[in-house]
């Protein structure tokens, strides 16, 4: 069990907990690019493995900066959304489908992060760490970007596939 005996001990776990769910995102994004049938979508999830490797950086620096190990405290939230995409990457089914259902699991996954980075950017403020505070503003902001391209290819393109394949 964690005690929560100040802010500063909130935010090094909440920053544990996500730097595991960056390093999960790792190992999971390759499958993911492998099971897109959408050239336009394995690029973006080839894209997005460049940036998360990129925010384990950031994250790594911010704990170099408090004095903190950069270990992981296993984040369970992401391997449960991990978990329930595992299915999608088995590629049974209409390929333009299943791309669908991989836009719906990577912004699920882009939700999760929104929400872990909007809070720790806010703690890191709180707390008056400036430098923390920006590292972990410039991240969330690559999830809100990353989450709207999501969205744009699923309006452009995407669903309109999934859709012709009802069709057939």
């Amino acid at each position: 069990m964690i005690a929560f005996q100040s802010l500063e001990n909130l935010f090094v776990h909440e920053l544990r907990d996500v730097l595991s769910a960056e390093r999960q995102l790792i190992d999971a994004l390759p499958k993911m690019a492998k099971a897109a049938a959408n050239s336009m979508l394995k690029a973006g999830f080839e894209e997005h493995l460049e940036q998360t490797k990129g925010q384990v950086q950031r994250l790594e620096e911010i704990f170099e900066e408090l004095g903190k190990s950069a270990k992981s405290q296993k984040c369970v939230g992401m391997e449960g959304l991990i978990a329930e995409a595992a299915p999608m990457l088995e590629k049974q089914g209409d390929p333009a489908v299943v791309d669908v259902a991989l836009i719906a699991a990577a912004q699920r996954v882009e939700h999760y992060e929104i929400a872990a980075y909007g809070t720790l950017r806010t703690l890191a403020q709180t707390l008056g760490m400036g430098r923390a505070a920006n590292l972990l503003g410039q991240t969330l902001q690559e999830e809100k970007d990353t989450d709207r391209k999501l969205s744009e290819l699923a309006k452009s393109k995407v669903n309109a596939d999934a859709e012709s394949a009802d069709a057939r």
